[in-house]
């Protein structure tokens, strides 16, 4: 055997036993791994997994307690459904049983100011624009099953786009609305509900929950067309269920500018407290300008604001809110 064979072998031998003994290793590293997963395993499973099971069956069962609650009147607006009038209505309310029960358990939702309604006869809904208006969703809900009345609602046209999403349009008359149109939906003596904000005010507002409406008037022309009163609405802690990403905020703009479409992420469905406020009818002055109605809207909406948002909202006290509340100064 001359130097060059000893040398292959030598080399051989180092391969065959450099690569045994990386399979080696491997093994030993998954059996290592193995046996802490062994040992880790029941730790989590009772500590985390079981109990969180636990939990769900206890919110679900919660969930189908409050529906089954109100069975009977679920079985009056289904009765009245196929009697008469609109095909939508039975439909509608199980839809806001739904919601209403989704706001009661994951936000301990609840709303003050809703006499502030009126039980029949138009009115005109303006509200602030979370980045998503979850709480005109439970709104809506809370306002059928106990008022049995709808909130008509305005929204984006891009909303028309979104697969799937035209039928809900649809059973809860939600519109693009023109001035005119909005004039003879409060006509017709429903709620209308419409925020100047729109689109932009929930992608680029945030959680100090400044108003975005620029010099928007739309919806004082609309009031004081169709003689309606105007109740301003807002919630507490709506921006810290849901929040928009900030950065690069002047992309998003660009973006939004050009497409007319909400491209900043939203990221969130914290458990937050949530409460809306429903303020005071608000009715036009004789001889006063949309402008001017625009800016008292403007001012009750943003006084409702500061007295129920503690400013800069924070989630963790929005948390905390679930549990604990401290007591409001007169």
């Amino acid at each position: 055997m001359n130097c060059d064979d000893k040398a292959s072998l030598c080399s051989l031998v180092m391969n065959i036993t450099s690569a045994t003994s990386a399979f080696i290793g491997h093994q030993l590293d998954l059996l290592y791994l193995q046996w802490v997963w062994s040992l880790v395993y029941p730790a989590i499973l009772v500590v985390f997994i079981l109990p969180s099971m636990i939990l769900i069956l206890l919110y679900f069962s919660a969930f189908l307690l409050y529906i089954y609650q109100r069975r009977k009147n679920v079985y009056d607006v289904l009765h009245e459904t196929l009697e008469h009038r609109d095909p939508w209505a039975g439909g509608r309310y199980l839809i806001s049983l739904v919601w209403d029960a989704h706001g009661y358990i994951w936000h301990g939702y609840d709303v003050k100011g809703l006499e502030n309604l009126p039980d029949n006869g138009r009115c005109l809904i303006i509200y602030y624009h979370g980045a998503i208006p979850i709480d005109v969703y439970y709104l809506v809900a809370r306002t059928i099953i106990v008022k049995g009345r709808l909130i008509h609602c305005v929204g984006d046209r891009f909303l028309e786009k979104v697969p799937g999403w035209r039928v809900i349009l649809e059973a809860f008359d939600i519109t693009p609305g023109t001035v005119s149109s909005c004039i003879q939906t409060l006509s017709e003596d429903h709620i209308l509900s419409i925020s100047p904000g729109g689109v932009r005010e929930a992608q680029f507002s945030d959680h100090n929950y400044q108003l975005m409406w620029g010099k928007r008037t739309g919806f004082a022309k609309v009031a004081i067309g169709a003689n309606s009163p105007i109740v301003p609405m807002f919630s507490e802690n709506l921006r810290e269920a849901f929040r928009t990403v900030s950065w690069p905020q002047k992309l998003w703009i660009a973006l939004y500018e050009k497409l007319r479409f909400p491209c900043a992420p939203i990221y969130g469905g914290f458990p937050v407290k949530m409460r809306t406020h429903l303020g005071k009818p608000i009715y036009q002055k004789p001889g006063e300008t949309p402008e001017e109605l625009a800016e008292r809207v403007r001012e009750a909406l943003d006084k409702l604001i500061q007295e129920n948002q503690k400013l800069p909202g924070n989630i963790f006290r929005a948390l905390l809110a679930r549990v604990y509340e401290n007591p409001k100064r007169d």
